[in-house]
């Protein structure tokens, strides 16, 4: 009965309908296009180009799949006829990268037409067309010879000795390239198409047309979907999804081939859609929706349904151009359409300039050679528009007075530039703090779930202690990597906002890389996304700590940081009760650890939507001007030197120092705290998971704990006494057990918990126009959580766990270094202590603070402190003379 029932399952009708069905759609879309290009455009440029070799890779796709269906794809293989497995086989050999590959080069191609005057949308362009190129080409190259002999896979019998890749495996591992590539696409113009002077009705024509390949994206989702289901029913079956292997390959596979060939098709579509608005304009001209009451009584044609605000209420106050940006509008040269000044009409110049009525080509200043051919970037607008001029500022007819814009959807940020950071006060700095302390949890989230991942990938793939601190010397590495190449290049030159979202997208990409280190269950893979997750970690560390320091008074810098830090631990408290209860539970093998890409890829998206929330928040920066005016006030003390060297740049490197041995022995901690504890109090009723949470907690408290000390003590002596606790809980660790041994592991994560941020905080001081590369050095020196466990490695194996907090004992010591040189060198401490504003309008030094101070300063960082940018919130000090006493 089940062989009957078998028998009669074929999903061949399925694919055939469907893959012909959207075919069809994209070789009409593509028809569409040129005859928009063609017809009104007259002009045929690269991207068409490339756009012709993707339909014809496509119809090689479609028909080959359409071809199989005839001779048994959508069957199980025990009922397809012998004779036609060969033929199957051959019709299975499909190319689904490249016409993917040529769909989104047609699409980089055209947006390259557009970066007139945007290097950052240009490069991001450029790069995005090279992974997509790159990737297309490594993957073709892989699905041509998955088979070796590769002519092998067409002879029947198949030959005992073929080896073939497993091809489900492979379009599985492609899928986080494919919807990396597929949402950069997507979101890269938008910030150049929200930020042009058009009234709302036509820019939200464009960002819709632009926002088809949402649907690619969608459809990727969906594909990868059935990849998956077929993955996980080969696992479990333990069939072949390879060409030469035994199983059922052909029903397994079907749908994935549909699937795909959806998705190139879907691509195509969406590709053409903004080639087509010439030809819609053409023979739908009401589609743009203009206001034909406003046009009439004005004579305004840039205007449309629902911009009536713009357009004036009567024909003696109307503006002639569209109102400004709130992005600061560029230089651009005069301009005159027809090629009056022999200039050519830019991508940028183009997609800023609304359509015009098709009556205004009848006046004769606006006339123009019919034979003329239009520039390729006109494609997007009908042809023949009037002459135009574009100026640096709005210009305005008949008006008396400037109006004010009001805001639109999408021009819903005023970015002509926020006061600098440091001289905002705490009132005015909260909302920026909060925007980016969120990010301090979303890293310490990805810390934690990290943590369990490679925990489970351990247990599935069975991988040595050895192994698993090389998954965890990959995320560390990335710290030295990413702050001394990319990350500085950012930070430096395009400062913290583009820091930030550099930062989410490389996070976003590292969490994809993950699907194929699942599926593939590569030990390889794992390291490789270790290492990218850690680089867009470390970059949004390279901007989130010093941001949080810089961001407001000076004075309070150790306690914000602390207290962002903070929420970064409960992100890695929160994180492993997650994964452990949620999102990993039951992931005992290895088709249950395909099922967490999902988890990964949620993240992915959440972080490409918080990299736009960025780009249109008003986050204040500060220039190296101002972080060297900053440092001025207090010159004579920033100034000193030791030895020749100045003292600001001995307590950085003392501090870089520092922060090694923290991030180190914090690190060699958290690695072996499971089995400390499993040695010291085996058989635990709570369990040493659960110990782990609370010492988690633990430290997420010590890090308000030690925000609230900050208020009451120099940061340098705070930074000493936890330094002194971490040295003696750590020798004690050495020796006690039960749960005394567990009091004390737990102890050494309270006494951490202030330290990183105290250490960043206090070494930026004085670094003035230095301060962006003083951050460089201080993340990158966090690497030492991927040197220290290593080297603590070979004594835990010797001598066992517990004689390994030797090593940390070692390097909490020679961190110990920089709160000793900064109390005992006064020229230092004077430097490090921050400086209060007194009731008497003077300065105080790093003194502790009295209660009827704590209570000023409690205060003071909740209310309002009215400045402004050119009146900084802090007077000049005096001259640094006078030493600080300790």
């Amino acid at each position: 009965m089940a062989d009957n029932i078998t028998a009669s399952q074929n999903r061949g009708g399925e694919v055939l309908a469907v893959t012909v069905a959207l075919f069809a759609a994209a070789t009409f879309a593509v028809i569409l296009r040129f005859i928009s290009r063609v017809g009104i455009v007259k002009r045929i440029s690269q991207d068409d180009y490339a756009m012709i070799l993707a339909w014809i890779i496509s119809f090689g796709f479609t028909f080959s799949i359409c071809y199989g269906t005839s001779v048994g794809l959508g069957r199980h293989e025990d009922n397809i006829d012998p004779e036609d497995q060969s033929a199957l086989r051959k019709s299975e050999y499909a190319f689904f990268n490249p016409a993917l590959m040529a769909t989104k080069t047609s699409i980089c191609l055209f947006y390259l037409t557009i970066a007139k005057n945007q290097p950052i949308f240009k490069w991001a362009t450029i790069a995005t067309l090279v992974v997509v190129n790159v990737a297309g080409i490594a993957l073709t190259f892989l699905n041509i010879f998955q088979c070796r002999p590769v002519a092998g896979i067409f002879r029947e019998p198949i030959p005992p000795n073929l080896q073939c890749i497993d091809i489900i495996a492979l379009y599985l591992s492609s899928a986080p390239i494919n919807i990396s590539t597929d949402l950069a696409l997507l979101v890269l113009p938008m910030p150049i198409l929200t930020a042009m002077r058009l009234p709302r009705n036509e820019k939200l024509i464009l960002v819709v047309t632009f926002s088809f390949g949402a649907f690619v994206a969608a459809v990727d989702v969906v594909r990868v979907a059935y990849l998956q289901s077929a993955a996980q029913s080969r696992l479990k079956t333990g069939s072949g999804s390879s060409l030469a292997s035994p199983g059922d390959f052909s029903w397994i596979a079907s749908l994935s081939f549909m699937w795909s060939a959806i998705e190139v098709d879907v691509g195509i579509i969406c590709a053409c859609v903004p080639g087509i608005k010439p030809l819609a304009a053409r023979v739908f001209p009401s589609l743009l929706g203009r206001i034909k009451h406003a046009r009439g009584s004005s004579g305004n044609h840039y205007y449309g349904a629902g911009d009536a605000q713009w357009a004036g209420a009567n024909g003696r106050n109307v503006m002639a151009s569209p109102p400004p940006s709130p992005v600061a509008a560029r230089h651009t040269p005069t301009f005159d359409r027809d090629g009056a000044n022999g200039d050519t009409l830019g991508g940028m110049d183009f997609l800023t300039t609304p359509d015009m009525n098709t009556s205004d080509l009848h006046r004769p200043d606006t006339a123009r050679n019919e034979e003329e051919d239009i520039t390729m970037v006109d494609f997007l607008d009908p042809p023949a528009s009037p002459s135009f001029q574009k100026t640096d500022t709005t210009l305005t007819a008949n008006t008396t007075k400037a109006r004010k814009a009001s805001l639109t959807v999408f021009d819903f940020v005023n970015m002509s530039g926020p006061k600098s950071m440091v001289r905002l006060s705490n009132r005015e700095s909260l909302p920026s703090l909060l925007f980016v302390t969120f990010l301090f949890f979303l890293w310490g989230f990805a810390y934690g779930l990290l943590s369990i991942l490679n925990a489970q990938f351990q247990y599935i793939v069975e991988v040595s202690n050895a192994q698993a601190s090389g998954l965890h010397a990959a995320y560390f590495g990335a710290y030295f990597v990413a702050p001394l190449t990319f990350g500085r290049l950012v930070l430096k030159k395009w400062g913290f906002r583009q820091t930030f979202i550099v930062g989410l997208c490389v996070y976003g990409t590292g969490t994809l890389v993950f699907w194929p280190s699942a599926v593939l269950l590569s030990y390889p893979a794992f390291l490789i996304s270790n290492f990218i997750v850690g680089l867009g970690v470390s970059t949004l560390e390279l901007g989130g700590n010093p941001f949080i320091a810089l961001c407001g008074p000076p004075e309070y810098s150790e306690v914000r940081l602390n207290i962002s830090q903070a929420v970064q631990a409960i992100g890695s408290v929160v994180s492993p009760l997650l994964a452990q209860k949620v999102f990993f539970k039951g992931v005992t093998d290895a088709p249950s650890l395909i099922d967490i890409q999902w988890t990964y890829l949620g993240i992915a998206l959440f972080d490409v939507i918080l990299a736009l929330v960025f780009f249109y928040l008003p986050i204040p920066e500060a220039t190296d001007e101002d972080l060297q005016l900053l440092a001025d006030e207090r010159e004579d003390v920033n100034t000193r030197k030791i030895g020749g060297i100045s003292v600001v740049y001995i307590t950085l490197a003392l501090g870089a120092l520092s922060q090694f041995c923290y991030v180190g022995g914090q690190e060699a901690v958290a690695g072996v705290f499971l089995r400390y504890v499993d040695i010291v109090k085996p058989g635990s009723e709570i369990g040493a998971f659960n110990y782990q949470m609370i010492g988690h907690t633990v430290f997420a408290v010590g890090r308000f704990l030690s925000a609230l000390a900050g208020l009451l003590f120099a940061p340098r002596w705070i930074l000493m006494f936890l330094y002194i606790c971490l040295i003696i809980t750590s020798a004690l660790a050495m020796n006690l057990t039960g749960y005394a041994g567990v009091a004390m592991i737990i102890l050494i994560l309270l006494f951490e918990s202030g330290v990183f941020s105290i250490i960043f905080a206090m070494c930026l001081r004085g670094l003035g126009c230095k301060t962006r590369m003083g951050s460089v050095v201080l993340t990158a020196a966090t690497s030492g959580g991927a040197v220290i466990p290593v080297m603590m490695d070979p004594v835990n194996n010797s001598r066992g766990i517990r004689y390994g907090f030797s090593v940390a004992v070692a390097v909490f010591a020679f961190g110990l270094l920089l709160p000793l040189f900064t109390t005992i060198v006064p020229a230092a401490r004077v430097q490090v202590d921050p400086v209060y504003k007194r009731s008497d309008g003077g300065h105080s030094s790093g003194r502790p603070l009295t209660p009827k101070k704590v209570g000023r300063a409690l205060s003071g960082l909740v209310s309002k402190r009215k400045s402004s940018s050119d009146s900084p919130t802090r007077e000049h000090i005096e001259k640094g003379s006078e030493e600080a006493p300790g």
